[in-house]
């Protein structure tokens, strides 16, 4: 095991929800399932995965819950989803 992953609680692999929100649009959907499915490429929708819309629908959370494999993986998708312009928060 790697010193990275030592510095971790998570016993992996593990179930592992992530909550992502932004502003409605065509584009935030379909980014959010590709820069997921870019880290975690054996994602599946069914089940894992729930979107709400907020009441004046400007507004998108979507959470998903992965298969994490590694502590590096996860860094890498919140950073990724994190630094986009169209993600205000990941939780």
């Amino acid at each position: 095991m790697s010193n990275q992953e030592n510095e971790t609680l998570l016993q992996f692999p593990c179930d592992f929800p992530i909550k992502i929100i932004g502003k409605m649009d065509n584009e935030f959907i379909p980014l959010v399932k590709a820069i997921i499915h870019h880290h975690c490429p054996d994602f599946e929708e069914k089940d894992r995965w729930h979107i709400n819309l907020s009441k004046g629908i400007k507004y998108c959370s979507i959470t998903a819950k992965i298969i994490a494999h590694n502590k590096k993986q996860l860094d890498d998708l919140y950073r990724e989803l994190s630094q986009h312009p169209k993600v205000l928060m990941v939780l």
